[in-house]
């Protein structure tokens, strides 16, 4: 049976690591969203979208958000779809 060491620096590091790329995530998502509902809405009409309008936002905040998760790729860490260093 392997060993299990436990380093505490490690459990920290990741830690810290999962809390900005979620807090990145999270923002995004907002920022992108927001920005879908107002391109497919309409900023005047956000709060009275209709069912089409509202499945444009979503769609246009996924492909926000695939983009993101590209540009994160291609300036940040490559194995990650964060554009925070070390996550």
């Amino acid at each position: 049976m392997p060993e299990l060491h436990f380093d505490g620096e490690t459990v920290v590091k990741t830690a810290a690591s999962y809390g900005r790329d979620l807090a990145e995530r999270t923002l995004s998502t907002a920022v992108v969203a927001a920005g879908g509902v107002a391109v497919a809405a309409g900023p005047a009409d956000m709060f009275h979208a209709t069912f089409w309008q509202t499945m444009a936002a979503a769609g246009i905040a996924a492909a926000g958000s695939l983009i993101k998760g590209m540009l994160a790729r291609a300036f940040g860490t490559k194995n990650s779809a964060s554009l925070a260093k070390g996550v």
